[in-house]
């Protein structure tokens, strides 16, 4: 079942009215996009974007009963200021950005995402992308490959993670998650026996966000979505993780320094216990909110 991290926080935030055109930039489950379908009404839009066709084929059913308020886009939100003038919208009176992978794609054995779910090394949010993660696992050298899990996952022994890759892959191309999981088991296991976090997680998530080009597709949507909000329309952002948190963190300040917004929320907004002991994904989401001015 899709939980949508921190909803009443997100629907607080936003303060939508009847009649208001919102753009969900990551449509995902769909769950923040059904709470604003239901505070702008019939006379209401909503542009729901995602560049997964899988989450755009299943919000369709999932928000059938609101298929004439809604314009359906499947693209990267990279491209939010065209996106917006092929719909005919010129501003919207608020945009959401929920970034990161959504829960039903980690689920998915077969898309790849999940070092606990053994599938095909792929971590591409759509098929139409030629890069995968086999192709940079198989294919990048050794200091490509530390440099990718380094910047993206934090990784401090990204240099043993990437050594072990290229002797496994030596032997035997890597093609799945389970093949590369356990190669950085072998690599740096013994490191992680006294940290809760799995070993894998930081090199998976590099992977994933190179792959998919995250941190520059927010940096630059987020961005346009910022030019695109009517006076006194507001923008929330949920992040997953540092990297992210940081960037949308400059981005809110460059923009509040040019008098184009005021930021809303001075620290970011986290879960409570009550969110997290329902759905542990929530644990490392912060929400920030701008309105423009």
């Amino acid at each position: 079942m899709h939980l949508p991290v921190l909803l009443q926080e997100v629907m607080e935030c936003l303060k939508l009215a009847s009649g208001d055109v919102v753009l969900d930039a990551t449509l995902g489950g769909g769950g923040h996009a059904a709470q604003c379908l239901e505070k702008i009404g019939p006379r209401g839009k909503l542009i729901a974007v995602d560049r997964d066709p899988e989450a755009i084929k299943n919000a369709k059913k999932r928000l059938s009963e609101f298929k004439s308020r809604i314009v359906w886009v499947n693209d990267n939100f990279r491209h939010v200021g065209d996106i917006l003038r092929i719909a005919g919208v010129d501003k919207v009176n608020g945009a959401i950005f929920d970034l990161g992978v959504s829960s039903s794609q980690i689920d998915e054995a077969e898309r790849g995402f999940s070092f606990l779910k053994d599938g095909p090394l792929d971590m591409r949010f759509s098929d139409s992308q030629d890069m995968s993660a086999c192709g940079v696992v198989n294919n990048f050298s050794k200091d490509e490959l530390a440099e990718i899990i380094r910047e993206y996952g934090e990784e401090r022994h990204a240099g043993l993670v990437a050594g072990g890759i290229v002797r496994a892959r030596a032997k035997k191309r890597i093609e799945t998650t389970k093949e590369l999981t356990s190669v950085i088991l072998a690599a740096v296991g013994r490191k992680y026996r006294k940290v809760r976090l799995h070993p894998a997680a930081r090199t998976f998530q590099a992977l994933r966000i190179y792959v998919n080009d995250e941190l520059d597709s927010a940096r630059v949507g987020v961005h346009e979505a910022i030019g695109s909000l009517a006076a006194g329309a507001r923008i929330c952002v949920i992040s997953f993780h540092s990297l992210e948190d940081r960037i949308i963190k400059n981005l809110f300040k460059d923009a509040a320094r040019e008098e184009k917004i005021k930021i809303i929320t001075k620290k970011p907004i986290i879960p409570g216990r009550d969110e997290i002991r329902t759905n542990s994904r929530a644990r490392s989401a912060k929400l920030r909110c701008a309105e423009r001015v």
